[in-house]
């Protein structure tokens, strides 16, 4: 079968063609090669792939996979003010407690959005791909006929906020072995991974 391909109109060493997703529902983040650079390690996507889709997580992430962290510093500032009030001997004031609440908090959020921004999720017409990491950059990679099983998990916190996670299993694997986490729609973006793996991936 005879497959549409679109060029990207941008020059770069690796001329990563970009193809909209046509699934319903989900706009395909068509990138530049320059943007793809930048967000993958070199030469990770090849000259004769389709990139059909590119994602971060929600923005949400930042806040939502931290929460349990903020909801301890604030507790941890509400405590030592509560101790500066009421106990003469305490060399802080309740203020201070707070201050260093808020700077805890905000620091917090800070590290967790750098985090966010290291996340990339590519869909191509061969591979599925997850980037990760600050410190230590990790790549999962695999092509779309070893994909297995995909499935769709939602937790209250993602519900609410019409989140999902996705979850891939690759052949001869019991676990899902890396995960989209909080992307927007999520139920759409499984419909063109699932698209993507029955129109290219069975037939390979």
């Amino acid at each position: 079968m005879r497959r549409d391909r679109t060029k990207s109109g941008v020059a770069s060493p690796r001329q990563a063609r970009i193809a909209s997703s046509d699934a319903a529902g989900v706009e395909a983040e068509a990138a530049s090669a320059g943007r793809v650079a930048a967000l993958l390690p070199a030469d990770l996507i090849r000259d004769d792939e389709i990139i059909l889709l590119i994602i971060r997580p929600s923005v949400l992430y930042i806040p939502l996979s931290c929460i349990t962290s903020l909801v301890f510093i604030a507790f941890l500032a509400c405590l030592l003010a509560y101790l500066a009030r009421w106990q003469d001997w305490i060399p802080w004031r309740d203020t201070q407690a707070f201050g260093l609440g808020v700077a805890a908090g905000f620091g917090r959020l800070g590290w967790q959005a750098i985090d966010w921004y290291s996340h990339v999720y590519v869909l191509t017409d061969q591979r599925v791909i997850r980037r990760m990491g600050v410190l230590r950059v990790a790549v999962f990679q695999t092509r779309l006929r070893q994909i297995q099983h995909t499935s769709v998990f939602r937790r209250v916190r993602e519900r609410v906020f019409g989140l999902g996670t996705i979850g891939f299993a690759t052949s001869g694997s019991d676990v899902f072995e890396a995960f989209w986490l909080m992307v927007r729609r999520p139920f759409a973006v499984h419909r063109t991974v699932v698209d993507a793996i029955e129109r290219y991936g069975r037939g390979r």
